[in-house]
């Protein structure tokens, strides 16, 4: 046992003694995700906590001063500057400590603890016509905590400012484990009877006013000079103008001072009426000048970004995921809000009547629809994961992301700063709050080599000098962190650099808070996590990525959206657990550490990535909701093949991926095997497969059914399509081929079955890829030399054939195969007849999308073609189903499949009444019938809901 593993093991001893209910993880199985956040460092910890209460983090901070160990306090990790990573201890406080302890809509005021999502509050919030005006890009995962140790901004802040005027009162914990409260006048004692802590903390009060007091005059020259300086700490709120504002010092410290555990901040009344106007130009200097007569118009936001993000995110999530965008290479949002629409209204025509008479503008116009407005945002919002990959493969990093300058000085500064770009032969991605003077920009700096980090040093240099000639700071919301703390003596005057040093000594004399961060700051280029790897040879090709499978993992830059609870798919194990491990970041993070080949030393072989991966239900919704296009599945399926080469393998890998052997053969007896599985042998099967006995195992349909819909099927004369009949269609539901056929000839579509082949799909998810080589070799084979679309009526079978396929065989008839496959929903989309229409259909359905159709096949969902159908309510159940093939069979893995089926599929099946249930997936369809238990509930796909012989939908006469 080395020194360090002795000194963790007293800590977390200590920590059991005084504070027997905390959890705390170490191993690298808990600490990989941790050494990240969305930077560009790498901190191993020694351990992770998971405080629950305030007494919690006294009792790590306590513990951690007797063992001179450092804290990081951590919220959602999506910090950019490395504020969040750190030696020691890391608190997550995002995992319980996530409380909203109360709203006051009358005062407007709400106490949070710091793990509450930022979205969580504005949802609860909402209810009141609230608002938190702060609004950070990553809304829907981070925290408050962290918004208030970065002093975050946001969209919207050339309206509601930054976090630090947002906050009231700050309820923290010191270094040596005191609370306290921090408020507009100064510091009390939380506990007004504990006379030990009144007396510490009147001392460290009185301490700093001294401080404060003999430094007044570089305080008032030197910060609060624009809105968003950010950089150092804000010690002029403690000015005696500003009436020893403890609270709002505080903000921005990037826990380097105290440790928050919770906060009341001041709401906003929401906006009765708001309206988005789209600007573009030729380029974003161009975009720039226009913001000064902007500003005049009093938006609330401004927001400017170049063309390299729109064109990521449309390569990405297909053409239509980005429009009412006008022509131009840059563009701005201006969004106006107001009490009247009529007003609102008039004001934004009047400003672009007024850019139009300026002469930049290449196009501007209103967008009126909701929808349009959130996809436009999105694009925003995403801006610094799509930076972070752009479509033609290239990678940009942060470092320089955050620095501000006032917004009339900003056209300037990017001129000054694009022409530094050139010099150093670095390109950057720029995006921003340009109404606010902040700019964000990723730069394809070259980490892993000696060479390229001294140019990024040279550069940062430079810039921070830069961006300081101009007024401006080089921190204007994500704080200083690891990446620009060493750059502070170039903004800052040697006295005031001695005055953040003191200011920290007198919270935390022995440095044990987040150190390395604004004061004693550690080098720039320091803990960088990139550095060259040696290729790593795989089964799949992963064609999109220069490095291979180490650039696929790679694409993680811990962003964080899979870490979101609403919005899209990604991703339903974290939103079911809540646990980082479970998220796609946090599982890209320890396939990083494995290819690192430090803390995670044995490889494939390593038990502490597969355990990540574990509950990864291989959706593939990360492959389109992940704005870095991380495919989770795809690294499962390879790391599953690697993994278990040469050894024995799960039982339910031979029970579920075999399964298209196994059915065909089950077709023969179809009638005795089903009768068997419905008893007590059918359970011991399944415990013997691996499979749960908690579900009905899926009847077997007869090899004389599929006959007999397949001659039906082959009744047409001319053939224009090929019928893909998938291995689940022929051994479970022969009739959705029978029905895709006949709404397909009604349709115009002539198609001929197929039903001699597979895609492979269960041995990829069982990572068996080498047999999923030979059986898709053969079909691909048997479809090549032909132009005829493909048609599959299984979306997940549609997926593979479109997207496995290629990138498993990495041949060109592969790809030319791959360029055919339509989903059922795709081909009534791309290739019925413009005058078909349908039987009458129900006015209202619930749908479930399959999350392989929802990836892989961007502007060809269910949803979209039964509107314009004319079903008039689609309620679609946005999210997993939670079966996820194999997944939610397993034994392991039932409860995580109920739970996930839980957060949107189960309560529509609750309140279900008398709509009907689209479900075109199989294991959709599956989980429907189980969650239904003994309700006459079964989810039809939609060749069935078409179904021109039906007396009603899903009954063939």
């Amino acid at each position: 046992m080395t020194t360090a593993t002795r000194g963790l093991a007293g800590l977390t001893a200590r920590l059991t003694e005084i504070a027997p209910g905390l959890r705390v993880e170490t191993g690298p199985g808990a600490t990989g995700p941790y050494a990240y956040d969305a930077s560009n460092y790498r901190v191993m910890p020694q351990a992770v906590a998971f405080p629950r209460t305030a007494d919690d983090v006294v009792a790590v901070l306590r513990a951690c001063r007797e063992a001179g160990v450092p804290v990081t306090a951590r919220g959602g990790g999506t910090s950019m500057a490395g504020n969040a990573v750190g030696l020691g201890v890391v608190l997550d406080f995002s995992r319980y400590m996530n409380r909203i302890l109360d709203i006051d809509a009358e005062a407007r005021t709400a106490r949070v603890e710091a793990g509450v999502v930022l979205d969580s509050l504005r949802s609860a919030t909402a209810l009141h016509g609230l608002d938190f005006g702060p609004d950070p890009s990553s809304h829907s995962r981070c925290t408050l905590g962290g918004m208030i140790g970065n002093d975050a901004c946001g969209n919207r802040s050339v309206r509601d400012g930054r976090t630090s005027g947002h906050v009231e009162a700050l309820e923290i914990v010191t270094a040596d484990g005191v609370r306290a409260v921090a408020d507009h006048s100064g510091l009390r004692a939380a506990e007004p009877g504990d006379a030990e802590a009144v007396r510490r903390v009147a001392r460290l009060e009185s301490d700093l006013r001294k401080l404060i007091d003999g430094n007044l005059a570089p305080i008032r020259t030197e910060l609060g000079r624009i809105p968003r300086q950010v950089s150092g700490f804000q010690l002029h709120h403690l000015l005696p103008e500003n009436g020893f504002d403890m609270a709002r010092a505080l903000v921005g410290t990037e826990g380097t001072c105290a440790v928050v555990t919770a906060a009341t901040v001041r709401l906003v009344a929401t906006a009765q009426a708001s309206t988005l106007l789209t600007l573009g130009y030729e380029d974003v200097v161009e975009a720039a000048e226009d913001v000064p007569e902007i500003l005049r118009f009093s938006p609330s936001a401004v927001e400017g970004m170049d063309e390299a993000i729109v064109a990521t995110m449309r390569a990405r999530r297909g053409p239509d995921s980005v429009t009412g965008l006008p022509e131009g290479r840059a563009w701005l949002y201006v969004e106006i809000e107001g009490d009247d629409a009529a007003a609102v209204q008039a004001r934004a025509a009047e400003l672009l009547d007024v850019l139009k008479a300026r002469g930049r503008l290449t196009g501007g116009r209103v967008v009126d629809s909701p929808a349009e407005r959130r996809s436009l945002w999105r694009v925003r919002e995403d801006g610094a994961g799509l930076a972070a990959r752009l479509v033609d493969g290239g990678e940009s990093w942060p470092g320089w992301e955050d620095a501000a300058v006032a917004p009339e000085n900003l056209a300037a500064y990017l001129r000054d700063f694009r022409g530094l770009l050139a010099t150093h032969r670095l390109t950057g991605v720029l995006y921003g709050h340009f109404g606010a003077g902040c700019v964000h920009v990723r730069i394809d700096f070259d980490m892993a080599t000696g060479s390229g980090r001294d140019v990024m040093r040279r550069f940062l240099t430079e810039a921070a000098a830069l961006v300081v000639e101009h007024g401006g700071t080089l921190s204007g919301e994500h704080g200083d962190g690891r990446a620009r703390s060493e750059l502070l003596k170039v903004m800052y005057s040697h006295r005031m650099i001695d005055m953040f040093a003191a200011f920290k000594r007198t919270f935390d004399p022995d440095g044990l808070l987040n150190p390395g961060v604004i004061v004693d700051a550690a080098p720039l280029d320091a803990d960088l996590a990139l550095r060259e790897l040696p290729l790593v040879d795989t089964t799949f090709g992963f064609p999109h990525d220069e490095d291979g499978f180490a650039g696929a993992v790679r694409r993680c830059v811990g962003v964080g959206r899979c870490r979101s609870d609403s919005g899209g798919v990604m991703c339903p194990s974290y939103r079911a657990t809540g646990e980082e491990n479970d998220s796609t970041r946090g599982r890209a993070r320890m396939l990083q550490e494995m290819v690192r080949g430090e803390a995670v030393q044995d490889g494939w072989r390593s038990t502490e990535v597969r355990d990540a991966l574990d509950l990864c239900l291989s959706c593939k919704a990360c492959s389109s909701d992940c704005p870095v296009g991380v495919d989770m599945a795809t690294y499962k399926a390879e790391f599953l093949h690697q993994h278990y080469k040469g050894r024995l393998r799960p039982r339910s890998h031979y029970s579920l991926g075999w399964l298209p052997l196994t059915s065909a053969l089950a077709g023969l007896v179809a009638r005795p095997l089903n009768a068997l599985l419905r008893g007590p042998l059918g359970k011991l099967l399944a415990w013997l497969g691996g499979v749960t006995t908690k579900r009905r195992i899926p009847a077997f349909a007869s090899r004389r059914a599929l006959r007999k819909t397949l001659r039906a099927a082959r009744a047409n004369e001319r053939a224009e399509a090929v019928l893909f009949v998938d291995s689940f269609t022929r051994a479970f539901r022969p009739e959705v081929a029978g029905a895709a056929s006949r709404v397909l000839s009604d349709a115009g579509i002539s198609c001929t079955p197929e039903a001699g082949l597979c895609c492979g799909l269960t041995w990829v998810s069982t990572g068996q890829l080498s047999v999923a080589r030979r059986i898709m070799a053969r079909t691909v084979a048997a479809l090549d030399g032909d132009d005829r679309p493909v048609i599959v009526a299984e979306p997940s079978c549609a997926a593979a054939l479109k997207r496995d396929v290629p990138e498993l065989l990495g041949t060109e008839a592969a790809r030319r195969v791959a360029d055919r496959v339509h989903t059922f929903t795709g081909a009534l989309t791309d290739l019925a007849d413009e005058d078909w229409t349908p039987p009458p259909l129900p006015e209202n359905v619930v749908l479930q999308t399959h999350c392989h159709e929802y990836a892989t096949f961007k502007g060809r969902r269910p949803a979209d073609l039964l509107r314009r159908l004319g079903v008039r309510d689609v309620d679609e159940a946005e999210g997993c189903c939670g079966l996820a093939g194999n997944f939610g069979f397993e034994a392991e893995h039932y409860d995580t499949s109920i739970a996930v089926a839980g957060l949107a599929l189960g309560p529509r099946i609750d309140n279900l009444g008398a709509r009907t249930v689209v479900a075109d997936g199989f294991s959709c369809a599956t989980q429907i019938d189980h969650l239904a238990g003994e309700r006459d509930i079964r989810a039809l796909h939609l060749a069935e809901l078409l179904d021109p012989a039906a007396d009603q939908p899903g009954e063939t006469t």
